[in-house]
């Protein structure tokens, strides 16, 4: 088939299923049904080639700063902006971005693909530069153990072609460095920050302190951070700024997000790329502020046990309503277990309004650690509506598995404005 006529269809299939509010990797499904070349051949026009960023927590976030300090160079950037991290959301995107030709108006492409998929994705197309960001027990119904996620991580990096940038914190992403043949650069934390950020063996007891491992230079350090802002070690010397973002985790990757970004331009001010990473928020559902009623309710976006207690220290719960909101759909990992390695004792002095798949085991395991329910409803539009109706003077906040977060936008889309990522 040719080229044209596939892309034409595609856009067709694109625009019936926005028609119908249909999920965004659709279209994508469908053109690589019928042109398995198609997202490799139409990526090969890129004079910059492709950024894949990768890891268990943070790569949506993190891939929009990467946008937006790329772009604050002059560059012009294609991502997967709708967060949809497996090949297909990509080819959605790509569908989204070209003419009728098949020409793509942009430098290079960054994008944020699921470990397994990305797997497959870097054997048609190596990416130029990939940054890996961390190793959680996340979905291991889809994994298995965390050491096959470690190595889905590797095969990342062996098929990178300029330069991997990893995390010198995590102890499985430091190995992977000694079985390149490429450029390897870090980011990293100071030593005072360690202990707020632990690995997922330290957080299960099976690791010595990362100060007892002997930790590479990293051209990027988050020394330390406020809820104003962030100092910064780049390059071995001092840098503050004013950050947008919340929540300790994407802060610590905006330190990421400025490695990748000056290896891939190495000639760029670092006060430009501080001044573009100012201005960044969160992408939408992590950290994510609507204007509702008046009052601001933020979803936080919650899938492991790092990425929810990192959540939970990030938020002060004093002032705010608290919903929780838990699916086990595919993309949120049919295995809920992991609940129960989180500490939610923080949420202990205010009820928690509980939603969701799977509201009752969330309820449980709040139940255990003397946290209040408010009410246990499993339906999410009518539990939305009833926790905006009891709490329309005050702030909310929100911590929700994936496809509750992408219910919960559709939902309050409704009647207030929403970030449309397409």
């Amino acid at each position: 088939m040719p080229q044209s006529f596939t892309i034409i269809l595609g856009k067709a299939v694109r625009y019936a299923a926005r028609l119908r509010g249909g999920g965004s990797a659709l279209p994508g499904l469908f053109v690589e049904r019928i042109s398995p070349s198609f997202v490799p051949d139409t990526l090969a026009q890129l004079p910059h080639g492709v950024v894949v960023i990768s890891g268990t927590n943070g790569k949506t976030t993190t891939t929009k700063m990467v946008v937006s300090l790329l772009e604050s160079q002059g560059l012009k950037v294609f991502t997967n902006r709708t967060g949809s991290n497996f090949v297909r959301g990509v080819a959605a995107a790509l569908l989204g971005e070209i003419d009728v030709k098949g020409k793509l108006d942009a430098d290079i492409a960054v994008l944020e693909l699921d470990e397994a998929h990305a797997v497959k994705f870097v054997e048609v197309v190596p990416p130029h530069y990939s940054l890996l960001l961390n190793v959680m027990r996340d979905q291991l119904d889809r994994f298995g153990e965390i050491d096959t996620t470690a190595r889905m991580l590797e095969q990342i990096a062996r098929a990178t072609t300029h330069t991997v940038v990893l995390n010198r914190e995590d102890g499985r992403i430091r190995a992977i460095a000694p079985k390149l043949s490429t450029e390897v650069r870090y980011f990293g934390l100071a030593d005072n920050l360690l202990s707020q950020f632990p690995t997922d063996d330290e957080l299960h007891d099976e690791a010595v302190s990362k100060k007892a491992a002997k930790r590479p230079d990293a051209d990027v350090v988050l020394k330390d951070f406020n809820e104003k802002g962030a100092a910064f070690t780049i390059n071995k010397k001092a840098f503050v700024t004013p950050l947008k973002l919340k929540g300790v985790y994407n802060i610590f990757n905006s330190a990421a997000a400025l490695a990748l970004v000056r290896a891939i331009e190495p000639t760029a001010s670092v006060n430009s790329l501080l001044g573009a990473l100012s201005t960044v928020t969160p992408a939408f559902g992590r950290g994510e502020t609507l204007n509702v009623g008046g009052q601001p309710l933020e979803l936080v976006l919650v899938k492991n046990p790092s990425g929810f207690r990192l959540g939970l220290e990030s938020y002060d719960p004093d002032g705010y309503a608290t919903m929780i909101a838990i699916n086990d759909n595919y993309a949120d990992g049919r295995d809920m277990s992991w609940l129960w390695d989180v500490d939610f004792t923080k949420l202990s002095d205010n009820p928690v309004y509980v939603t969701g798949i799977r509201a009752y085991d969330m309820a449980l395991r709040l139940q255990y650690d003397e946290v209040g329910m408010e009410k246990v409803d499993t339906e999410l539009a009518r539990a939305l509506a009833d926790f905006i109706a009891r709490h329309d003077a005050m702030p909310k906040r929100i911590y929700c598995t994936y496809t509750a977060m992408l219910t919960l936008r559709k939902e309050l889309s409704k009647i207030t404005r929403v970030e449309v990522v397409s």
